[in-house]
């Protein structure tokens, strides 16, 4: 069928006669119009593989792909919670419940842990699933050079490597492999192997590896000049992180000591001052004192500057320790909740 169609566009007859006929117009609008069907069909395939078709089909993945996606629902979410919370105490109360309560600000509260709580999880499972494959990459390339020095060659030193045990980068090498078992060329396998561990060095050192066997060098040296590469560069990471710690320390520590002298702050000076102040009106000494002091409205405002210090406290001691300000999400939510929970219940 299709031997005929092509003779129909070529011009020649079913019996192979070589004499030149004229182009069947019938044929080429049917090869037009299969041509655009396929090509219909090939976008409606990239459309589902990409984008906004990608989520309709598995949300769940693209939500967990990048911390950040989980804000496509958690956003949405923690708006809602505080807008609820708006509306529900100023429909019950009053729009003076905003001054006069403190149930605003818990509904604010909640809101923004919500919305934060599931990006600083994201981002703890995926900063640890990276250091992971990191701190194997270097055991992996000094391996694969080592084998390809004895004299087997790159598809069955990876099929050898595969079978060791090299922790989340077992799953990659054994993609590798299998690539490579189809006659897949190494440049493209390991491009792919790149692709798919998705971290800053695994992509650097892939790159490397694969210009220079398109150059023609030596793959074993290669290999071995990318193992140590990966190793400095996790162990500097490392050292960096040691390192900076002491001033993740000192963040928190800083933030502890804030709520503690507060917290006497509001338990002496305050209340003593309270205490005269409602002496010094029931006595008629109003020269002294001219008016009461509102403990309610100083520990409200103590209680802001105590979270947003905690929340913001804790993107500092992300930045600082780990180069990430995502990565300090963790802290400003742990911080916000202590605040929060040192304010409503203990102060």
């Amino acid at each position: 069928m299709a031997g005929g169609l092509f003779r129909k566009l070529r011009g020649e007859t079913a019996a192979g006669d070589a004499r030149p006929m004229a182009p069947d117009p019938a044929g080429i609008r049917e090869a037009e119009r299969d041509q655009e069907k396929i090509t219909e069909r090939l976008h409606d395939e990239r459309g589902h593989r990409e984008g906004f078709g990608l989520f309709l089909r598995h949300p769940l993945r693209v939500l967990t792909a990048e911390p950040l996606n989980i804000l496509i629902l958690s956003g949405p979410i923690g708006l809602a919670i505080c807008l609820f919370g708006l509306f529900f105490a100023i429909q019950n109360y009053g729009v003076y419940v905003i001054l006069s309560t403190t149930l605003v600000d818990d509904f604010i509260v909640w809101g923004v842990l919500v919305t934060v709580i599931p990006v600083a999880i994201l981002d703890f499972r995926e900063d640890r699933r990276k250091r992971s494959l990191e701190e194997a990459l270097p055991n992996f390339f000094r391996d694969l050079a080592g084998m390809n020095d004895s004299g087997m060659t790159l598809p069955n030193a990876v099929h050898l490597v595969s079978s060791s045990e090299y922790g989340a980068l077992t799953p990659h090498i054994r993609r590798l492999d299998n690539d490579m078992s189809w006659n897949l060329p190494f440049v493209d396998a390991i491009y792919r192997f790149g692709k798919g561990i998705r971290t800053p060095l695994a992509e650097r050192s892939v790159d490397l590896i694969a210009k220079a066997s398109k150059a023609g060098g030596d793959i074993s040296e290669v290999l071995r000049a990318a193992a140590v590469d990966t190793y400095e560069f996790v162990n500097l990471k490392s050292e960096r992180r040691n390192s900076m710690l002491i001033y993740m320390v000192i963040v928190l520590v800083s933030f502890t000591v804030f709520l503690v002298v507060i917290a006497i702050l509001v338990s002496t000076f305050l209340t003593t001052m309270a205490s005269a102040g409602s002496a010094a009106m029931s006595s008629g000494a109003s020269g002294v004192f001219s008016s009461t002091v509102d403990i309610f409205t100083y520990k409200r405002l103590f209680s802001h500057a105590a979270m947003i210090q905690g929340f913001f406290s804790g993107l500092v001691a992300g930045q600082m320790g780990e180069g990430s300000a995502i990565a300090g999400l963790k802290y400003s939510a742990l911080m916000l909740l202590v605040a929060w929970v040192v304010f409503r219940f203990f102060i």
